[in-house]
């Protein structure tokens, strides 16, 4: 029952356009602030190393900065809204620009110099989180000078934090499936470098009866905003400037794909593919690489019919494979649709492959090789598994225990299983911990090597539930194979010679953290 005393209810309060434009700010701000920790986080894997050792570093630094300047704001009790104006326009300046001028720096410094780059790429995290650490408590405050007599405290901490964690959430999705495909990271920094500029600029006209000095902070807003603005319009040419100083050759496809930064060069030596600045292959000898990975499996076989690829979407393993007549279908699995689309339609690399994937016997499938092999039935005579370097836990999982035993489950009884092993000579745990898992899961294991001139010494694990034999023979036209070359490939000299290893699991990782110790001892 109503209460007879009681007044109408109390009308919703309305938001002034003052006060609405203030919480929107703070979406802008937070979108800003996360797309900056994002860009420095993914800049640190891409010129420092894949892996998830950078992005926790960055993400844990920035967020330390960013309570450091939380911590300062207190120290700012006067001229509240002009501290926010500069504030927004040296965020917008200086993270709007990080991108660009770490790649630059990357690009100008002499090889060897990767602790000054981590000097200066962490000196502008702790900056630019500071930096942003300041933005939201002064905006609360100015929130709570002005519409005083419309917030309790805990609505205010309420409305605010509602609008930082949207834009959060926002950009936390946009950034890898929309800004960096689209745009690149250069552009991707330089917009959120305008949007807190125009945050600045907004508030300059809120406040305008406020400000002292507004014409001072007019035309610093124009300064920034030209600069910027600058910086966008020549995004393209500055990214090809340094990329071509990173990559000495001419680079003539350079591409985001959903997963990765695509770059193609090509030289007097011929072509290179390169996955977040990481070389995949060089053409001048990855006949070698791609005849060691696939034919001791496929000859030893000896009438291979089905065969599944994973990983290796540049189709040049599948061209080793289709050299076999008596193979039917190759079912190749890779990620990324971007980089599978490219060796599939474009000229050049399709070249390289010899129109591999355009081949009736080829079905090529975009997907996660872990999950699809989840949900997989078939049964394959030769599984060939070319995925990159377990650089990162992500990778690591398809090195993992969980993993082959997936494997096993898609393996023909008599078949045979190849896996790309890295170095047995810079990483020769990391080589040896492959071997030792697979043993783990029931395989019977046969590692060799051989040298390829774009990367050194490098491995190979074969397995299968049957001893490997020589084969009698290989497909006629092979550029470096032999058959009285292959039991040189057996052989491990002492200083790559077997060591005792972990079983890598998903619950350890153990190979995760061998190879970020032994790669990361080169200069």
């Amino acid at each position: 029952m109503s209460d007879p005393g009681a007044g109408p209810p109390a009308a919703p309060r309305r938001i002034a356009p003052a006060e609405l434009a203030l919480l929107a700010s703070v979406f802008v701000i937070a979108a800003c602030g996360l797309v900056y920790e994002l860009a420095a986080g993914a800049l640190a894997s891409y010129l420092l190393g894949d892996s998830v050792l950078q992005f926790s570093t960055i993400i844990g630094t920035y967020l330390f900065a960013m309570g450091v300047g939380s911590w300062l704001s207190r120290f700012v009790e006067r001229q509240l809204i002009a501290q926010f104006l500069r504030i927004e326009l040296l965020v917008g300046l200086v993270g709007g620009l990080l991108p660009a001028g770490l790649f630059v720096a990357h690009s100008l410094l002499p090889a060897g110099a990767a602790a000054s780059f981590r000097v200066l790429l962490y000196a502008l995290v702790l900056l630019v989180g500071a930096l942003v650490g300041l933005e939201i408590p002064l905006v609360m405050r100015i929130l709570k000078r002005h519409f005083s007599e419309r917030y309790a405290l805990r609505e205010l901490v309420s409305q605010v934090l509602t609008f930082d964690y949207l834009g959060a959430l926002v950009v936390a999705l946009a950034f890898p499936l929309l800004m960096v495909p689209h745009l690149g990271l250069v552009r991707t920094g330089v917009l959120f470098g305008l949007l807190n500029t125009a945050v600045a600029i907004w508030a300059l006209w809120l406040f305008r009866a406020e400000l002292r000095r507004w014409g001072a902070y007019a035309l610093a807003c124009a300064l920034v905003f030209g600069v910027l603005c600058a910086a966008m319009v020549g995004a393209d040419r500055l990214t090809s400037w340094t990329e071509d100083h990173f990559y000495g050759d001419r680079v003539i496809l350079r591409e985001n794909s959903a997963y990765q930064r695509v770059v193609v060069t090509a030289g007097p030596a011929g072509v290179r593919l390169f996955l977040n600045g990481n070389l995949q292959f060089h053409s001048r000898d990855e006949y070698r690489y791609h005849e060691a990975l696939v034919h001791p499996a496929m000859a030893a076989h000896g009438a291979p019919r089905r065969v599944l690829v994973l990983g290796g979407g540049d189709g040049l393993a599948v061209r080793e494979i289709l050299k076999y007549p008596g193979v039917e279908q190759v079912t190749l699995v890779d990620l990324d649709a971007h980089v599978t689309r490219l060796f599939r339609e474009q000229p050049l690399l399709s070249r390289l492959n010899d129109g591999a994937l355009r081949s009736p016997r080829v079905e090529v499938i975009n997907a996660d090789a872990f999950l699809w092999l989840e949900s997989q039935r078939g049964s394959y005579d030769v599984i060939v598994i070319d995925f990159p370097d377990p650089s990162n836990f992500s990778l690591g999982k398809l090195y993992t225990t969980s993993f082959y035993q997936r494997v096993d489950q898609a393996l023909a009884a008599g078949g045979y299983l190849v896996v790309q092993t890295t170095s047995p000579l810079i990483a020769r745990e990391s080589f040896w911990t492959v071997a030792t898992t697979l043993e783990a899961v029931g395989f019977s294991v046969t590692p060799y090597h051989v040298h390829v001139p774009s990367f050194g010494e490098w491995g190979f694990t074969l397995a299968g539930h049957r001893p490997w034999r020589r084969p009698e023979a290989l497909p006629p036209g092979l550029r470096f194979l032999t058959l009285d070359g292959l039991p040189a490939m057996l052989h491990f000299p002492p200083d790559m010679a077997r060591v005792p290893t972990e079983v890598n699991r998903l619950s350890n990782q153990v190979l995760v953290r061998s190879f970020e110790r032994e790669w990361g001892q080169l200069p």
